[in-house]
Protein backbone atom coordinates (compact mmCIF):
# COMPACT_ATOMS: atom_id res chain seq x y z
CA UNK A 1 0.00 0.00 0.00
CA UNK A 2 1.02 3.40 -0.69
CA UNK A 3 2.39 5.53 2.18
CA UNK A 4 0.03 8.28 2.98
CA UNK A 5 1.20 12.02 2.25
CA UNK A 6 2.53 13.35 5.57
CA UNK A 7 3.86 17.61 5.53
CA UNK A 8 6.82 18.98 3.38
CA UNK A 9 10.06 18.34 4.67
CA UNK A 10 12.46 20.88 5.46
CA UNK A 11 14.57 19.73 2.69
CA UNK A 12 11.01 19.70 0.41
CA UNK A 13 10.50 23.32 1.57
CA UNK A 14 13.75 24.53 0.47
CA UNK A 15 13.97 23.21 -2.47
CA UNK A 16 10.66 24.09 -2.56
CA UNK A 17 11.96 28.21 -2.66
CA UNK A 18 14.74 27.36 -4.69
CA UNK A 19 12.23 25.91 -7.38
CA UNK A 20 10.13 29.44 -7.11
CA UNK A 21 13.01 31.57 -7.31
CA UNK A 22 14.13 29.76 -10.72
CA UNK A 23 10.14 29.31 -12.24
CA UNK A 24 7.97 32.93 -10.38
CA UNK A 25 5.90 31.65 -13.03
CA UNK A 26 5.15 28.99 -11.38
CA UNK A 27 2.61 31.09 -9.11
CA UNK A 28 0.32 32.01 -11.57
CA UNK A 29 -0.73 27.83 -11.73
CA UNK A 30 -2.07 28.31 -8.13
CA UNK A 31 -5.78 27.01 -9.13
CA UNK A 32 -4.14 23.82 -9.66
CA UNK A 33 -3.22 23.54 -6.23
CA UNK A 34 -7.11 24.12 -5.12
CA UNK A 35 -8.17 21.51 -7.34
CA UNK A 36 -5.74 19.08 -6.24
CA UNK A 37 -7.72 19.50 -3.28
CA UNK A 38 -10.66 19.34 -4.41
CA UNK A 39 -10.67 17.13 -7.18
CA UNK A 40 -7.96 15.28 -6.77
CA UNK A 41 -7.48 14.44 -3.08
CA UNK A 42 -7.51 10.99 -3.22
CA UNK A 43 -3.47 11.24 -4.41
CA UNK A 44 -2.49 13.01 -1.35
CA UNK A 45 -4.81 10.91 0.73
CA UNK A 46 -3.46 7.71 -0.79
CA UNK A 47 0.25 8.54 -0.57
CA UNK A 48 0.08 8.69 -4.28
CA UNK A 49 2.92 10.16 -7.06
CA UNK A 50 1.56 9.74 -9.90
CA UNK A 51 3.60 10.20 -12.78
CA UNK A 52 2.02 8.82 -15.88
CA UNK A 53 0.24 11.34 -17.44
CA UNK A 54 1.08 10.63 -21.06
CA UNK A 55 -0.38 6.47 -20.37
CA UNK A 56 -3.47 8.23 -18.75
CA UNK A 57 -4.63 11.56 -17.56
CA UNK A 58 -6.67 11.65 -14.25
CA UNK A 59 -9.98 12.66 -13.74
CA UNK A 60 -11.44 15.09 -11.67
CA UNK A 61 -13.97 14.19 -9.26
CA UNK A 62 -16.55 16.54 -10.51
CA UNK A 63 -16.56 15.53 -13.56
CA UNK A 64 -17.58 12.36 -12.31
CA UNK A 65 -20.02 13.87 -10.22
CA UNK A 66 -21.59 15.65 -13.48
CA UNK A 67 -21.61 12.51 -15.42
CA UNK A 68 -23.50 10.49 -12.49
CA UNK A 69 -25.91 13.13 -12.00
CA UNK A 70 -26.93 13.44 -16.08
CA UNK A 71 -27.40 9.14 -15.64
CA UNK A 72 -29.63 9.13 -13.06
CA UNK A 73 -31.35 11.82 -13.93
CA UNK A 74 -32.30 10.68 -17.38
CA UNK A 75 -33.27 7.86 -19.35
CA UNK A 76 -31.02 7.46 -22.36
CA UNK A 77 -31.71 4.79 -25.47
CA UNK A 78 -29.96 3.22 -27.99
CA UNK A 79 -29.47 6.60 -30.45
CA UNK A 80 -30.07 4.32 -33.47
CA UNK A 81 -34.19 4.83 -33.43
CA UNK A 82 -36.35 7.65 -33.24
CA UNK A 83 -38.14 6.80 -30.08
CA UNK A 84 -38.04 9.67 -26.82
CA UNK A 85 -35.36 7.96 -25.32
CA UNK A 86 -33.33 7.65 -28.50
CA UNK A 87 -33.37 10.94 -29.10
CA UNK A 88 -32.19 12.18 -26.12
CA UNK A 89 -29.38 10.08 -26.45
CA UNK A 90 -28.46 11.29 -29.89
CA UNK A 91 -28.60 15.15 -28.65
CA UNK A 92 -26.34 14.28 -25.90
CA UNK A 93 -23.69 12.47 -28.94
CA UNK A 94 -24.06 15.40 -31.26
CA UNK A 95 -23.80 18.14 -28.50
CA UNK A 96 -20.70 16.35 -27.60
CA UNK A 97 -19.48 16.41 -31.65
CA UNK A 98 -19.77 20.17 -31.69
CA UNK A 99 -18.03 20.49 -28.19
CA UNK A 100 -14.97 18.56 -29.68
CA UNK A 101 -15.18 20.63 -33.00
CA UNK A 102 -14.99 23.74 -31.25
CA UNK A 103 -12.23 22.82 -28.98
CA UNK A 104 -9.90 22.25 -31.59
CA UNK A 105 -11.26 25.02 -33.22
CA UNK A 106 -12.29 22.11 -36.39
CA UNK A 107 -14.51 24.44 -39.05
CA UNK A 108 -14.50 22.09 -42.34
CA UNK A 109 -13.61 18.85 -40.21
CA UNK A 110 -16.02 15.95 -39.03
CA UNK A 111 -15.61 14.70 -35.92
CA UNK A 112 -16.07 10.43 -35.84
CA UNK A 113 -15.75 8.48 -32.73
CA UNK A 114 -14.29 5.43 -31.89
CA UNK A 115 -13.48 3.52 -29.31
CA UNK A 116 -9.49 5.19 -29.11
CA UNK A 117 -6.87 7.23 -30.85
CA UNK A 118 -5.76 3.44 -32.39
CA UNK A 119 -9.03 2.76 -33.66
CA UNK A 120 -9.05 6.36 -35.33
CA UNK A 121 -5.54 5.44 -36.84
CA UNK A 122 -6.69 2.23 -37.87
CA UNK A 123 -10.07 3.81 -39.94
CA UNK A 124 -7.39 5.99 -42.02
CA UNK A 125 -5.11 2.64 -42.74
CA UNK A 126 -7.36 0.67 -43.55
CA UNK A 127 -9.40 2.93 -45.81
CA UNK A 128 -6.75 5.50 -47.51
CA UNK A 129 -6.93 4.77 -51.38
CA UNK A 130 -2.70 3.63 -51.32
CA UNK A 131 -1.61 1.99 -54.20
CA UNK A 132 1.14 0.71 -56.49
CA UNK A 133 3.25 3.90 -56.83
CA UNK A 134 1.82 6.05 -53.93
CA UNK A 135 3.92 5.98 -50.63
CA UNK A 136 3.85 6.02 -47.14
CA UNK A 137 5.72 8.02 -44.99
CA UNK A 138 6.51 7.25 -41.87
CA UNK A 139 8.85 8.80 -38.91
CA UNK A 140 11.17 6.76 -36.74
CA UNK A 141 9.33 8.21 -33.98
CA UNK A 142 5.84 6.85 -34.17
CA UNK A 143 3.38 5.11 -32.18
CA UNK A 144 2.69 1.69 -33.46
CA UNK A 145 -0.50 2.04 -33.83
CA UNK A 146 0.63 4.17 -36.57
CA UNK A 147 4.02 2.29 -37.35
CA UNK A 148 0.78 -0.46 -38.29
CA UNK A 149 -0.78 1.64 -41.21
CA UNK A 150 2.46 0.60 -43.62
CA UNK A 151 0.87 -3.03 -43.34
CA UNK A 152 -2.39 -1.57 -45.01
CA UNK A 153 -0.02 -0.12 -47.45
CA UNK A 154 2.21 -2.65 -48.48
CA UNK A 155 -1.50 -4.61 -49.08
CA UNK A 156 -2.15 -2.06 -51.79
CA UNK A 157 1.53 -1.73 -53.13
CA UNK A 158 2.31 1.48 -52.22
CA UNK A 159 6.68 1.72 -50.79
CA UNK A 160 7.11 2.85 -47.42
CA UNK A 161 9.78 4.27 -45.71
CA UNK A 162 10.95 5.96 -42.76
CA UNK A 163 12.04 9.10 -41.63
CA UNK A 164 14.97 8.92 -39.14
CA UNK A 165 16.04 10.84 -36.07
CA UNK A 166 18.59 12.83 -34.97
CA UNK A 167 20.57 12.35 -31.97
CA UNK A 168 20.89 13.15 -29.02
CA UNK A 169 17.74 15.03 -29.09
CA UNK A 170 15.46 12.55 -30.76
CA UNK A 171 14.04 15.18 -33.19
CA UNK A 172 13.22 14.59 -36.85
CA UNK A 173 16.09 14.74 -39.35
CA UNK A 174 15.05 17.55 -41.43
CA UNK A 175 17.47 17.37 -43.89
CA UNK A 176 16.62 13.45 -44.76
CA UNK A 177 12.72 14.48 -44.36
CA UNK A 178 13.22 16.99 -47.32
CA UNK A 179 14.77 14.27 -49.29
CA UNK A 180 11.92 12.44 -48.69
CA UNK A 181 8.60 14.55 -49.18
CA UNK A 182 10.49 15.54 -52.74
CA UNK A 183 10.63 12.07 -54.10
CA UNK A 184 6.61 11.87 -54.51
CA UNK A 185 4.50 10.76 -57.89
CA UNK A 186 2.02 13.37 -56.96
CA UNK A 187 -0.60 11.74 -59.26
CA UNK A 188 -0.61 9.18 -56.37
CA UNK A 189 -2.34 8.82 -53.05
CA UNK A 190 0.91 9.64 -50.75
CA UNK A 191 0.81 9.82 -47.09
CA UNK A 192 2.43 11.25 -44.32
CA UNK A 193 2.17 10.56 -40.47
CA UNK A 194 4.07 11.82 -37.41
CA UNK A 195 3.31 12.96 -33.84
CA UNK A 196 2.56 16.47 -32.94
CA UNK A 197 4.56 15.46 -29.08
CA UNK A 198 6.59 11.93 -29.33
CA UNK A 199 4.97 9.60 -26.35
CA UNK A 200 8.80 8.25 -25.99
CA UNK A 201 10.74 11.20 -25.41
CA UNK A 202 8.69 14.31 -25.35
CA UNK A 203 10.09 15.50 -28.19
CA UNK A 204 7.18 18.31 -30.09
CA UNK A 205 7.92 17.79 -33.53
CA UNK A 206 7.02 20.95 -36.01
CA UNK A 207 3.63 21.76 -36.66
CA UNK A 208 4.19 23.86 -39.98
CA UNK A 209 5.64 20.21 -40.98
CA UNK A 210 2.10 19.41 -42.23
CA UNK A 211 2.22 22.48 -44.46
CA UNK A 212 5.78 21.71 -46.33
CA UNK A 213 3.98 18.01 -46.75
CA UNK A 214 0.79 19.59 -48.27
CA UNK A 215 3.38 21.88 -51.02
CA UNK A 216 4.44 18.59 -52.01
CA UNK A 217 0.99 17.06 -52.33
CA UNK A 218 0.90 14.80 -49.28
CA UNK A 219 -1.65 13.83 -47.12
CA UNK A 220 -1.04 13.95 -43.60
CA UNK A 221 -2.36 11.78 -40.53
CA UNK A 222 -1.21 13.92 -37.15
CA UNK A 223 -0.97 11.96 -34.10
CA UNK A 224 -2.38 14.67 -31.49
CA UNK A 225 -2.90 11.78 -28.47
CA UNK A 226 0.37 12.89 -26.46
CA UNK A 227 0.08 16.95 -27.48
CA UNK A 228 -3.04 17.60 -26.55
CA UNK A 229 -3.62 17.23 -22.65
CA UNK A 230 -1.34 20.44 -22.33
CA UNK A 231 -1.14 22.26 -25.40
CA UNK A 232 -3.67 24.03 -27.75
CA UNK A 233 -4.23 22.20 -31.60
CA UNK A 234 -5.96 24.96 -33.76
CA UNK A 235 -7.20 23.11 -36.88
CA UNK A 236 -7.78 26.54 -38.40
CA UNK A 237 -3.93 27.20 -38.23
CA UNK A 238 -2.43 23.59 -38.84
CA UNK A 239 -4.99 21.85 -41.26
CA UNK A 240 -4.10 17.91 -41.87
CA UNK A 241 -6.34 15.81 -43.34
CA UNK A 242 -6.81 13.36 -40.50
CA UNK A 243 -6.19 13.84 -36.34
CA UNK A 244 -6.26 11.24 -34.19
CA UNK A 245 -6.98 11.93 -30.22
CA UNK A 246 -7.43 10.19 -26.68
CA UNK A 247 -10.13 11.77 -24.82
CA UNK A 248 -8.91 9.91 -21.28
CA UNK A 249 -5.31 10.93 -22.24
CA UNK A 250 -6.73 14.71 -21.73
CA UNK A 251 -8.45 14.54 -18.84
CA UNK A 252 -8.87 10.86 -17.45
CA UNK A 253 -12.46 10.50 -18.00
CA UNK A 254 -14.05 8.90 -20.38
CA UNK A 255 -12.23 5.64 -21.48
CA UNK A 256 -12.98 3.73 -24.22
CA UNK A 257 -13.55 6.98 -26.31
CA UNK A 258 -11.58 8.48 -29.03
CA UNK A 259 -11.48 10.40 -32.11
CA UNK A 260 -10.95 10.98 -35.77
CA UNK A 261 -10.94 14.38 -36.79
CA UNK A 262 -11.09 14.55 -40.44
CA UNK A 263 -11.03 17.33 -42.91
CA UNK A 264 -14.45 16.69 -44.77
CA UNK A 265 -12.93 16.84 -48.52
CA UNK A 266 -10.20 14.53 -46.72
CA UNK A 267 -13.22 12.15 -45.75
CA UNK A 268 -14.78 11.78 -48.68
CA UNK A 269 -12.04 10.43 -50.17
CA UNK A 270 -11.66 7.12 -47.84
CA UNK A 271 -12.91 3.91 -48.48
CA UNK A 272 -14.22 1.09 -46.19
CA UNK A 273 -13.42 -2.27 -46.65
CA UNK A 274 -16.24 -3.50 -45.52
CA UNK A 275 -19.81 -2.30 -43.60
CA UNK A 276 -21.07 -2.70 -40.66
CA UNK A 277 -24.31 -2.23 -38.68
CA UNK A 278 -24.87 1.98 -38.05
CA UNK A 279 -22.81 2.62 -41.45
CA UNK A 280 -24.95 1.69 -43.67
CA UNK A 281 -28.21 3.43 -44.92
CA UNK A 282 -29.04 0.50 -47.07
CA UNK A 283 -28.04 -3.01 -47.11
CA UNK A 284 -29.95 -5.99 -48.72
CA UNK A 285 -29.44 -9.81 -48.42
CA UNK A 286 -30.87 -10.65 -51.93
CA UNK A 287 -29.01 -9.02 -54.36
CA UNK A 288 -26.22 -7.99 -52.04
CA UNK A 289 -26.61 -4.38 -52.04
CA UNK A 290 -25.74 -1.47 -49.78
CA UNK A 291 -25.04 1.66 -49.65
CA UNK A 292 -23.20 3.41 -47.39
CA UNK A 293 -23.97 6.42 -45.00
CA UNK A 294 -22.33 9.61 -45.77
CA UNK A 295 -20.11 11.68 -42.97
CA UNK A 296 -19.30 10.51 -39.54
CA UNK A 297 -21.95 7.33 -39.62
CA UNK A 298 -20.44 5.76 -42.32
CA UNK A 299 -17.00 5.09 -40.46
CA UNK A 300 -18.77 4.74 -36.47
CA UNK A 301 -19.29 0.95 -36.17
CA UNK A 302 -22.24 -0.60 -34.48
CA UNK A 303 -23.57 1.17 -31.32
CA UNK A 304 -21.34 4.37 -30.05
CA UNK A 305 -20.62 4.27 -26.36
CA UNK A 306 -23.65 6.29 -26.16
CA UNK A 307 -23.44 6.60 -22.07
CA UNK A 308 -19.84 7.30 -22.04
CA UNK A 309 -19.63 10.17 -24.80
CA UNK A 310 -21.98 12.78 -22.78
CA UNK A 311 -18.65 12.63 -20.48
CA UNK A 312 -16.72 13.88 -23.16
CA UNK A 313 -18.49 17.31 -23.25
CA UNK A 314 -18.10 16.95 -19.56
CA UNK A 315 -14.40 16.67 -19.57
CA UNK A 316 -13.71 19.34 -22.17
CA UNK A 317 -15.71 22.04 -20.28
CA UNK A 318 -13.79 20.90 -17.24
CA UNK A 319 -10.46 21.52 -19.02
CA UNK A 320 -11.70 24.75 -20.31
CA UNK A 321 -12.66 26.06 -16.63
CA UNK A 322 -8.79 24.92 -15.75
CA UNK A 323 -7.43 26.24 -18.72
CA UNK A 324 -4.89 24.23 -20.81
CA UNK A 325 -2.43 27.43 -20.72
CA UNK A 326 -2.37 27.05 -16.98
CA UNK A 327 -1.30 23.56 -17.42
CA UNK A 328 1.37 23.87 -19.82
CA UNK A 329 3.21 26.58 -17.58
CA UNK A 330 3.31 24.70 -14.87
CA UNK A 331 4.28 21.16 -16.45
CA UNK A 332 6.80 23.13 -17.90
CA UNK A 333 8.17 24.55 -14.99
CA UNK A 334 8.14 21.29 -13.05
CA UNK A 335 10.02 19.46 -16.50
CA UNK A 336 12.72 22.12 -16.29
CA UNK A 337 13.62 21.37 -12.97
CA UNK A 338 13.58 17.87 -13.01
CA UNK A 339 15.31 17.65 -16.39
CA UNK A 340 18.08 19.67 -14.23
CA UNK A 341 18.60 17.29 -10.89
CA UNK A 342 18.52 14.35 -13.10
CA UNK A 343 21.34 15.37 -15.17
CA UNK A 344 23.32 16.42 -11.91
CA UNK A 345 22.64 13.09 -10.47
CA UNK A 346 26.17 11.45 -9.80
CA UNK A 347 28.07 8.14 -8.12
CA UNK A 348 30.43 8.73 -5.10
CA UNK A 349 33.05 7.92 -8.31
CA UNK A 350 31.76 11.11 -10.47
CA UNK A 351 29.92 8.79 -12.78
CA UNK A 352 26.65 10.38 -13.81
CA UNK A 353 23.11 8.32 -12.71
CA UNK A 354 20.86 8.87 -15.29
CA UNK A 355 21.32 8.69 -19.50
CA UNK A 356 18.29 10.69 -21.05
CA UNK A 357 16.04 10.27 -24.18
CA UNK A 358 15.74 13.31 -25.42
CA UNK A 359 16.09 16.96 -25.23
CA UNK A 360 17.61 18.46 -21.91
CA UNK A 361 15.85 21.68 -21.95
CA UNK A 362 12.20 22.43 -22.48
CA UNK A 363 12.32 23.97 -25.71
CA UNK A 364 10.07 22.25 -28.23
CA UNK A 365 9.38 19.81 -25.79
CA UNK A 366 6.81 18.19 -23.79
CA UNK A 367 6.14 17.05 -20.05
CA UNK A 368 7.55 13.59 -20.94
CA UNK A 369 10.88 12.40 -19.83
CA UNK A 370 12.28 8.69 -20.51
CA UNK A 371 15.07 8.07 -18.79
CA UNK A 372 17.52 5.28 -17.62
CA UNK A 373 19.78 4.55 -14.54
CA UNK A 374 23.22 3.32 -14.38
CA UNK A 375 25.38 1.48 -11.33
CA UNK A 376 28.81 3.49 -10.55
CA UNK A 377 30.80 1.10 -13.72
CA UNK A 378 27.73 2.13 -16.14
CA UNK A 379 25.93 -0.81 -16.14
CA UNK A 380 22.35 -0.32 -16.89
CA UNK A 381 20.07 -1.33 -13.88
CA UNK A 382 16.85 -3.12 -14.71
CA UNK A 383 14.64 -0.46 -15.77
CA UNK A 384 11.60 -3.33 -14.53
CA UNK A 385 13.26 -3.55 -11.33
CA UNK A 386 13.19 0.25 -10.80
CA UNK A 387 9.09 0.36 -11.40
CA UNK A 388 9.20 -1.55 -8.78
CA UNK A 389 11.18 -0.15 -6.31
CA UNK A 390 9.35 3.01 -7.31
CA UNK A 391 5.61 1.56 -6.76
CA UNK A 392 6.92 0.31 -3.37
CA UNK A 393 7.37 3.73 -2.91
CA UNK A 394 3.76 5.22 -3.86
CA UNK A 395 5.50 6.30 -7.05
CA UNK A 396 4.13 5.32 -10.12
CA UNK A 397 5.67 5.32 -13.52
CA UNK A 398 5.97 3.75 -16.88
CA UNK A 399 8.54 1.61 -18.07
CA UNK A 400 9.12 -0.36 -21.44
CA UNK A 401 9.36 0.88 -25.05
CA UNK A 402 5.89 2.68 -24.45
CA UNK A 403 4.49 1.38 -28.10
CA UNK A 404 7.22 3.66 -29.69
CA UNK A 405 10.56 1.70 -30.44
CA UNK A 406 11.95 3.96 -32.73
CA UNK A 407 12.95 6.68 -30.54
CA UNK A 408 14.58 4.17 -28.14
CA UNK A 409 16.50 2.33 -31.41
CA UNK A 410 18.07 5.23 -32.65
CA UNK A 411 19.02 6.34 -29.03
CA UNK A 412 20.81 3.21 -28.57
CA UNK A 413 22.35 2.52 -31.65
CA UNK A 414 20.41 -0.92 -32.11
CA UNK A 415 20.79 -2.16 -36.38
CA UNK A 416 19.02 -3.98 -38.06
CA UNK A 417 21.78 -7.10 -37.06
CA UNK A 418 21.17 -7.03 -33.51
CA UNK A 419 17.40 -7.21 -33.90
CA UNK A 420 17.97 -9.89 -36.45
CA UNK A 421 20.41 -11.69 -33.97
CA UNK A 422 17.55 -11.30 -31.08
CA UNK A 423 15.26 -12.95 -33.70
CA UNK A 424 17.47 -16.06 -34.62
CA UNK A 425 18.22 -16.49 -31.56
CA UNK A 426 14.36 -17.04 -30.02
CA UNK A 427 11.65 -16.65 -32.59
CA UNK A 428 9.22 -16.43 -29.87
CA UNK A 429 10.41 -12.62 -29.05
CA UNK A 430 9.32 -10.19 -25.98
CA UNK A 431 10.47 -7.25 -25.39
CA UNK A 432 12.05 -8.53 -21.33
CA UNK A 433 13.31 -11.52 -23.69
CA UNK A 434 14.62 -9.05 -26.32
CA UNK A 435 16.39 -6.69 -23.53
CA UNK A 436 18.17 -9.62 -21.97
CA UNK A 437 19.57 -10.45 -25.03
CA UNK A 438 20.11 -7.04 -26.19
CA UNK A 439 21.85 -5.78 -22.92
CA UNK A 440 24.40 -9.10 -22.78
CA UNK A 441 25.23 -8.29 -26.29
CA UNK A 442 26.23 -4.55 -26.25
CA UNK A 443 25.40 -3.40 -22.70
CA UNK A 444 22.44 -1.37 -24.54
CA UNK A 445 18.71 -0.91 -23.85
CA UNK A 446 15.43 -2.39 -25.26
CA UNK A 447 13.32 -0.04 -22.70
CA UNK A 448 13.22 2.70 -20.21
CA UNK A 449 11.69 4.86 -17.63
CA UNK A 450 9.22 6.92 -18.28
CA UNK A 451 7.96 9.63 -16.06
CA UNK A 452 5.11 12.05 -17.58
CA UNK A 453 4.09 15.13 -15.62
CA UNK A 454 0.02 16.81 -16.02
CA UNK A 455 -2.64 18.68 -14.87
CA UNK A 456 -2.42 17.42 -11.20
CA UNK A 457 1.11 17.11 -11.01
CA UNK A 458 2.71 19.25 -7.92
CA UNK A 459 5.90 19.75 -6.56
CA UNK A 460 5.47 17.44 -3.73
CA UNK A 461 5.76 14.87 -6.33
CA UNK A 462 8.31 15.72 -8.78
CA UNK A 463 10.51 16.33 -5.39
CA UNK A 464 9.45 12.52 -4.37
CA UNK A 465 10.64 11.21 -7.35
CA UNK A 466 13.78 12.76 -6.84
CA UNK A 467 14.44 11.32 -3.51
CA UNK A 468 13.84 8.09 -4.82
CA UNK A 469 16.15 8.58 -7.24
CA UNK A 470 18.72 10.09 -5.22
CA UNK A 471 18.30 6.66 -3.65
CA UNK A 472 20.12 4.70 -5.91
CA UNK A 473 23.52 6.18 -6.15
CA UNK A 474 25.89 3.80 -5.74
CA UNK A 475 23.44 1.19 -6.06
CA UNK A 476 24.53 -1.81 -8.55
CA UNK A 477 22.11 -4.65 -10.17
CA UNK A 478 22.97 -7.11 -7.50
CA UNK A 479 22.07 -4.67 -4.88
CA UNK A 480 18.12 -3.83 -5.82
CA UNK A 481 17.50 -6.85 -6.50
CA UNK A 482 15.78 -8.85 -9.79
CA UNK A 483 12.55 -8.26 -10.86
CA UNK A 484 9.39 -9.73 -9.34
CA UNK A 485 7.44 -9.86 -12.58
CA UNK A 486 8.07 -10.70 -16.84
CA UNK A 487 6.16 -8.31 -19.00
CA UNK A 488 5.09 -10.69 -22.03
CA UNK A 489 3.34 -7.75 -23.42
CA UNK A 490 1.97 -4.58 -22.60
CA UNK A 491 -0.88 -6.63 -21.07
CA UNK A 492 -0.05 -7.41 -17.46
CA UNK A 493 -2.34 -10.23 -16.32
CA UNK A 494 -2.37 -10.88 -12.12
CA UNK A 495 -3.56 -13.51 -10.72
CA UNK A 496 -6.50 -12.68 -7.98
CA UNK A 497 -5.81 -15.63 -6.08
Amino acid sequence: MAPRRTSASTAERVALDEFLTLHPEYAATSVLDELRVSDYGRLDAGGHVYLDYTGGGLYAERQIREHADLLTRGVFGNPHSASLTSLQTTDLVEEARRAILRWFNADGYTAVFTQNATAAIKLVGESYAFSSGGRLLLTADNHNSVNGIREFAAAKGASISYVPLTTPDLRIDRQELETSIGAVDPSRNNLFAFPAQSNFSGVQHPLELVEEAHDRRWHVLLDAAAFVPSNHLDLQRVRPEFVSVSFYKMFGYPTGVGCLLARNDALKTLRRPWFAGGTVNFATVRGRHRLLSPGEAGFEDGTLNYLAIPAVAIGLRYLASVGVDVVQTRTKCLTDWLLQQLLDLRHSNGRPMVRLYGPATTVARGATITMNFYDAEGRLLDYRRVEELASQQGISVRTGCFCNPGPGETAEGLTEEDIAAAIAENSDMTLPRFLQFITHRGGKSAGAIRVSLGLATNFADVFRFMQFARGLRDQTRIAIGETAFDIESCRVIRDGS
